[in-house]
């Protein structure tokens, strides 16, 4: 199964998920970020072993 991570910017800074999600929940998580103040540029991206 692929596993994925999600990126954003927040206070100007590159941040990244300390998990791994499954790419569905990872539209999940990713719906989440986005509505929090702050976050901008939120992306699914491969999680790299």
């Amino acid at each position: 199964m692929e596993n994925v991570r999600i990126t954003w910017v927040q206070d100007g800074e590159q941040r990244e998920s300390a998990v791994t999600y499954s790419p569905s929940a990872a539209e999940d998580y990713k719906g989440y970020k986005e509505a929090e103040d702050g976050v901008s540029d939120v992306r699914i991206v491969p999680a790299h072993p």
